[in-house]
């Protein structure tokens, strides 16, 4: 399971270190308002996908809250379906789905969970709630 913080669940983006800072400050600039992940990483962490208004917990390396963001969106597409629409909305400087595929479809494979055309993938929307150090409802 994923760590709680004040009955929400975290949303840990990326790896620890370098890439989650990065990550957590284009958030909380406003400009990555989504995130795509494995399906199969929620079987394997015995979680549910997100609903539409779920509040999520953004977590630092140490677990700790660094803002709230609220879920505006929640699909589920093949790999080599995923929008470019949404793979921009990630904010994370591809310049076109062919870049996004690439970068994401390396970035599973580094973590030892190469991904095809037809992985099914979590298309996450959110916006940011709060950047304060309380959780709040």
């Amino acid at each position: 399971m994923w760590p709680r913080i004040g009955g929400l669940r975290a949303l840990a983006l990326g790896t620890p270190g370098e890439l989650r800072a990065d990550l957590n400050t284009l958030v909380l600039s406003g400009v990555k308002t989504a995130t795509a992940g494995r399906l199969g990483e929620y079987a394997e962490e015995n979680e549910e996908l997100e609903h539409v208004g779920e509040r999520l917990a953004l977590v630092d390396d140490q677990d700790a809250l660094v803002g709230v963001v609220e879920v505006t969106g929640v699909e589920v597409v093949r790999f080599a379906d995923v929008p470019w629409d949404f793979a921009r909305s990630e904010g994370e400087g591809d310049r076109s789905i062919e870049e996004w595929r690439a970068g994401h479809g390396a970035y599973w494979a580094r973590l030892g969970t190469p991904v095809t055309d037809d992985s099914q993938i979590v298309c996450l929307r959110f916006r940011l709630v709060s950047t304060e150090g309380s959780v709040g409802t």
